[in-house]
């Protein structure tokens, strides 16, 4: 296996919740709640659940867009929660991020090339007068013409928008890039050929991406690994057809049996999560999924699992389809 190029430990994010006229904090969203994982270098690993689930908290943790509550995270051997300004400036050009919205994330008052060559001259990455020459050689390795340079994000669709989008992250040729939600606001023929794209882009570059999605079929077109999120706490981690063959958790057996499943054969019939995931002001106790949860047993009510390997590569955290063996 490739050295991990970004570790987590214990990540935890906790937003404050203020009330009343002098905005006392009364409570606090668990937003991430003791996050751990690795991503080997040149792999993918997605992170996947529920909207709340806290996968794009995650992704900005990682990335120390906000700073977390506690935990560390490491990048190439350096702690990314204990950076300074100007380290943190320095590791910016090897993090990048992919927006969600392909519309929202452009600037439209500026054309193609104002876009691509301001994250150039924000990190020295060419010098003035070979700018253009750069940003033609962006445009086309994410599938676009040159000419696109000269002309304002508006008069591009929405899948191009997202190669801009693209574009614009290996602008400072990145190692990392965190993709929150890259496809879901595209037609889905669009989505394979972004995803293409991004798996193409990684041969030829070796990058490593972080992939925030809650679309299965997309995660098991693109991942090495998936880490299944619930309630700001990681459920399930598995290589990616370990996972969809042999999934552990029941969150995780539910979000297969939730997905479509385009199939001429048997489908398998898997139960699915009743009620909505719970608010992560008030978390329920012991494991976070048990008021859903249709194998729910009485310690699962009081007592919060533990991680368990059950395959090599291949851990979660439940009472009954992982239990921690006595010793």
């Amino acid at each position: 296996m490739s050295e991990p190029l970004v570790i987590v430990r214990d990540l935890v994010k906790y937003f404050p919740v203020r009330k009343g006229v002098f905005s006392r904090i009364s409570g606090a969203v668990r937003a991430v709640d003791g996050v751990s994982f690795a991503i080997p270098r040149g792999k993918t690993l997605s992170i996947v659940g529920e909207s709340g689930s806290g996968k794009t908290t995650t992704g900005r943790l990682v990335l120390r867009l906000i700073e977390p509550t506690s935990g560390n995270v490491a990048f190439d051997g350096a702690d990314v929660t204990r950076l300074e300004r100007r380290g943190l400036r320095t590791l910016r050009k090897r993090m990048q991020l992919i927006f969600q919205d392909p519309y929202g994330s452009l600037n439209p008052r500026m054309t193609v090339y104002s876009v691509l060559a301001e994250a150039l001259a924000a990190h020295s990455i060419v010098p003035r007068e070979m700018r253009r020459d750069r940003v033609a050689e962006l445009l086309e390795r994410v599938g676009l013409s040159a000419e696109a340079a000269d002309r304002y994000p508006h008069e591009f669709s929405g899948g191009q928008r997202q190669r801009i989008g693209i574009a614009r992250a290996l602008a400072v040729e990145p190692d990392l890039i965190v993709a929150d939600e890259p496809v879901s606001a595209l037609d889905v023929s669009i989505q394979a050929q972004i995803l293409n794209l991004m798996a193409d882009l990684q041969t030829q570059l070796g990058l490593t991406y972080l992939f925030i999605s809650h679309n299965l079929s997309v995660v098991r077109h693109i991942s090495d690994h998936v880490a299944v999120m619930y309630l700001g706490r990681l459920v399930e981690t598995a290589p990616v057809e370990e996972l969809f063959a042999r999934p552990v958790h029941p969150y995780t057996t539910a979000l297969l049996a939730a997905a479509p499943t385009p199939t001429t054969g048997p489908r398998i019939s898997r139960p699915v999560a009743k009620g909505d995931i719970p608010s992560p002001l008030h978390p329920p106790t012991g494991c976070h999924f048990h008021p859903r949860c249709p194998d729910c047993i009485e310690i699962c009510r009081n007592v919060s699992p533990s991680i368990v390997e059950v395959a090599p590569g291949h851990s979660a955290t439940c009472h009954v389809h992982a239990p921690v063996p006595h010793i």
